[in-house]
């Protein structure tokens, strides 16, 4: 009987399904025609697993607990509760799902990237592939499957939007750059309400693309296939296919198969189930065992599928028809003594031109929008970045003509340089749509002043607005700014309610319970 070692279910055609059992089976020793389960097999377990009765209390579903206290509450549970543990439990939509539903299309082999919780990061990728090893499950090399376009715009069948202009929102001086886009999308039929996300499909630097095509020794024509059933050159997946950031076990067992120098060898066995794999990129990999020059075809499937960024976006469609705006902040750090570039910030800011193409989709909010009564109060909160929707928010309320009180909160570095959307907004003040504008620029003075500071400042006002029926939404970084500000709205009511701090955490509850205090986090 002939063995398979890759399962029915994977994401993969006939051609890479069988390349792929050709390196798997010369791997592991197996011969063609040898007996045995294989790892398809293992998939049984998984399923039997899903037909478990399902436990509708998620006590793990806190993101203020820690990986490690999450996944004990979930032990003993179904392979998708563990699964579900191991996610940053933001319920952010980034992943095209929320927290649950993405756990459950995994466990049923509905997904197979198990790279997607963004706000997780390589944390939650890393324990997913565990988890689902322990279950007996072959684990995904983070390529999707690829699905039948239904002829709708979606994640996986995108819209080709011209980009209509791009500018730096920070001035001279500024150690920051912000981009501003507008991205056209007359004759995609395309809608969004405000506090929805924009998906956005980037590309790999150019410059990284070519050091990797040289460190294998490649001019990148050969033909390769992709994820999503690309079929193009090598550069070509590298650019517009790959993901070039996260190293996966796949490319490690592949160099380590076809290097020649046995002290890179043993380097890169050194790496299996490492955290240091954790730190490094694919060139970073590919720098650690020169010898290896693994074949275009192996090369392009060991690569994980490059995933959409998923942007707030920064516009009303009221405000501006057939337009969406984002506000992209550019990231770059400096890792063993090269820039590493976020992908998708560092295309606006530095590649992306005018009349340029991205494909994007839109990605439905869950309940982060404003309120249907247009009288109601807003207080919001969004430093740097997480201003985007705000800006929408607002547009969308001056649209309508509400009526309702506005309160925001906005913080940078330097309010010379990195106040941004500063022009609107003193209209808005103008014209009496906004009510209120506090900002804090950490770096104007000896001590650092953030969002959180100045809603302690004012922090009688706050629980007024709050007393009276107000909306607080929040939006930015989830494991700083958001947990801050979240810890500065429970002392606020404790004090200003004259609550213990039970007493606070219930009235926290119940806005949450009422929908009046939601996060946009990531």
């Amino acid at each position: 009987m002939s063995v398979s070692l890759i399962p029915e279910s994977a994401p993969f055609n006939e051609s890479q399904r069988a390349w792929l059992n050709g390196f798997l089976a010369g791997w592991t020793g197996l011969e063609p025609g040898s007996e045995g389960e294989g790892l398809a097999a293992a998939t049984g377990l998984l399923e039997s697993e899903t037909d478990t009765v399902v436990e509708e209390d998620f006590p793990w579903h806190d993101s203020a607990l820690e990986m490690d206290e999450r996944l004990k509450l979930a032990e003993g549970k179904p392979v998708e509760r563990r699964l579900m543990a191991a996610m940053a439990q933001l319920d952010c939509g980034a992943c095209g799902y929320v927290c649950q539903t993405y756990s459950e299309a995994i466990a049923a082999g509905d997904e197979s990237n198990l790279t997607l919780c963004s706000p997780g990061g390589k944390e939650t990728a890393k324990m997913l592939k565990k988890i689902i090893k322990e279950a007996g499950a072959p684990s995904s090399n983070g390529q999707a499957a690829t699905k039948e376009a239904d002829g709708q715009i979606s994640r996986s069948n995108p819209w080709a939007a011209p980009v209509k202009s791009v500018h730096n929102l920070n001035n001279e001086g500024s150690s920051k750059v912000t981009t501003h886009a507008v991205i056209d999308l007359a004759g995609s039929g395309l809608s969004y309400r405000v506090g929805d996300s924009l998906g956005v499909y980037p590309t790999n630097c150019p410059d990284l693309v070519d050091a990797i095509l040289s460190a294998i020794g490649s001019d990148g024509s050969e033909a390769v296939e992709g994820p999503d059933g690309f079929q193009g050159t090598l550069k070509e997946a590298l650019l517009t296919k790959s993901n070039l950031r996260d190293v996966e076990e796949e490319l490690l067992e592949l160099l380590i198969a076809t290097t020649k120098d046995q002290a890179e060898k043993t380097k890169l066995q050194s790496l299996v189930d490492s955290d240091e794999l954790d730190e490094l990129d694919v060139l970073d990999l590919l720098e650690i065992a020169p010898s290896a020059k693994p074949p275009a075809a192996g090369f392009a499937m060991s690569l994980a599928a490059l995933n959409p960024r998923l942007y707030s976006i920064a516009s009303s469609l009221d405000a501006h028809p057939e337009e969406v705006h984002l506000t992209v902040g550019r990231a770059t750090c400096e890792v063993k003594g090269r820039e590493r570039k976020g992908v998708a910030s560092t295309m606006f800011s530095d590649r992306i031109n005018s009349g340029d193409k991205v494909p994007v989709f839109v990605q439905p909010s869950h309940g982060f929008t404003t309120p249907e009564n247009p009288d109601a109060t807003m207080i919001m909160v969004g430093p740097g970045t997480g201003i985007a929707p705000f800006r929408a928010f607002l547009e969308d309320r001056q649209a309508a003509g509400a009526k309702g009180k506005n309160w925001l909160f906005f913080g940078d570095q330097h309010a010379a340089t990195d106040f941004l959307y500063e022009e609107e907004f003193a209209a808005m003040q103008e014209s009496g749509l906004l009510t209120k504008l506090s900002t804090a620029f950490s770096r104007d003075q000896a001590e650092k002043v953030y969002v959180q500071n100045r809603m302690t400042e004012q922090g009688a006002e706050l629980f007024e607005w709050l007393e009276e029926g107000a909306y607080f939404f929040v939006c930015g970084d989830a494991k700083r700014m958001a947990n801050d500000v979240d810890k500065a709205l429970h002392l606020l009511i404790t004090e200003h309610g004259n609550l213990n701090e039970t007493e606070a955490k219930q009235y926290v509850e119940s806005l949450k319970s009422a929908n009046r205090y939601v996060r946009d986090v990531y």
